[in-house]
């Protein structure tokens, strides 16, 4: 097998990555729609039919995580990369056409089966393609896009919501303003299925179809053939329990750690901290630039610091800025010094977790079960999404601000310990190497 140029491999980086811009923009431009379609369904006041209307995606997440690794093993990276982008894209029309409740849901459950399939598979296929050198940064690039998507999602929503203190406006924006706000996702949808026509196949998974076991540069790697199309049965075998212990604490993690209910649940959050609707959606943009910027600095670091330290840093520091956020509940502090705490966690997540969880989940799988791994991993990652999703309303109500953010505080503490016991440093460590010194033989 011939090796990629290193200006195709940036390029079709590029193209699976951009199944991380929709990942990002259709996780997150609900929170913008929010105000506004809770009053066109009539479900202001019904706190079950707020959760279900936010968690309806999760649930397709789930699906598509679920049966990403079996079809990607079976048929391959690519296809499962133009699946969902053709999902992404049916998804945003349909969410904003219909006027029904339930095929509303239905519809952001495709929207979620396709982010399901891209949040397993662009990471997977860039570690598969990208050499050890750069691997982390070429990783990083997804959750790159992942928030510049958010972005995106929070900025379209700022834009396209009118000023709420009109009646008028605000009658427009229950009308058409959050259907707009899920159409806006049709164009780069679109765009992603076009490209993804132009990139080839991973060169680890025709490996694999041919039996043999050759790394992204076409040489040989002594040791067993591959089998086709693992199972889980295979991945919960002694040899590779531990290192399946280690992705699933790592993916649930990165959601129970609780930053992303920032950005679903924006609304409760900032007008919680004494901001009105408006006011909501300037810090919500300011949020979303912080997440970027720090995204970039992850780009830098991971290379420089690795993978381990940055785990290290983004768990301790969330428990410690968790522990403060809910003392200023406690005592009702509002106005800029809540922002200001709000967009310090977001950055610390953007530096740390965000990025470092996908780009760990890649590497420490071996090439053999890579694929229902990496897939079971993120199944795990979207079950932890949909339960912090779901249960926020409920523990708000029950515990209050303060409370709820004390609660996520101590899973950073107690993820902080597991993570110094057993997170490994993989940088600079060609995906072979990292075989060899995780999986037990």
């Amino acid at each position: 097998m011939q090796a990629f140029s290193k200006k195709y491999v940036y390029f079709i980086c590029f193209v699976s990555a951009m199944g991380g811009l929709l990942f990002g923009y259709d996780w997150v431009v609900i929170g913008g729609a929010k105000p506004f379609y809770e009053l066109f369904f009539g479900i202001s006041e019904q706190p079950l039919m707020q959760g279900v209307a936010m968690t309806t995606a999760l649930v397709g997440c789930l699906v598509g995580a679920m049966v990403a690794g079996v079809a990607a093993d079976r048929w391959g990276r690519k296809p499962l990369l133009m699946v969902s982008a053709l999902l992404f894209t049916v998804s945003a029309i349909a969410t904003g056409l219909f006027s029904d409740f339930t095929l509303f849901n239905i519809a952001r459950f495709v929207g979620g089966v396709g982010i399901g399939v891209a949040s397993a598979m662009a990471p997977m296929y860039i570690a598969e393609v990208s050499p050890a050198q750069i691997r982390g940064r070429m990783v990083s690039m997804n959750q790159m896009t992942i928030v510049l998507g958010i972005l995106a999602a929070q900025i379209v929503n700022m834009l396209l919501a009118r000023d709420t203190s009109v009646s008028e406006n605000m009658a427009w924006n229950v009308a058409w303003g959050w259907r707009w706000m899920f159409w806006a996702e049709t164009l780069p949808a679109g765009v992603f299925l076009f490209m993804s026509f132009f990139i080839q196949e991973s060169p680890v998974f025709l490996n694999i179809k041919r039996g043999e076991r050759k790394d992204v540069g076409g040489r040989r790697v002594d040791g067993e053939r591959l089998a086709h199309s693992p199972n889980l049965s295979v991945l919960v075998t002694k040899k590779y329990r531990r290192v399946l212990l280690l992705g699933l604490v790592i993916a649930v993690f990165q959601q129970w750690c609780g930053t992303n209910v920032i950005f679903n649940y924006a609304q409760e959050i900032f007008v919680g901290a004494g901001f009105d609707v408006d006011g909501m959606f300037i810090n919500i943009v300011i949020t979303g630039i912080a997440n970027v910027a720090f995204t970039f600095v992850a780009l830098y670091t991971i290379e420089k610091w690795g993978r381990r330290t940055l785990m290290l840093i983004g768990a301790g520091g969330l428990g410690l800025i968790y522990l403060t956020l809910g003392a200023c509940y406690f005592m009702h502090m509002t106005g800029f010094a809540m922002v200001a705490l709000v967009v310090t966690a977001i950055s610390v997540y953007a530096m740390t977790l965000g990025p470092v969880t996908w780009t760990l989940l890649a590497e420490i799988f071996p090439n053999r079960v890579r694929g229902v791994a990496m897939a079971t991993c993120t199944f795990a990652l979207w079950v932890g999404c949909c339960t912090l999703t779901f249960s926020f309303p409920s523990m708000n109500a029950a515990l209050g601000s303060s409370g709820t953010f004390w609660v996520y505080s101590a899973i950073c503490v107690a993820a902080f310990v597991f993570l110094y016991r057993n997170c490994p440093e993989t940088k600079g460590k060609s995906l072979e190497q990292l075989e060899k010194e995780l999986v037990n033989q």
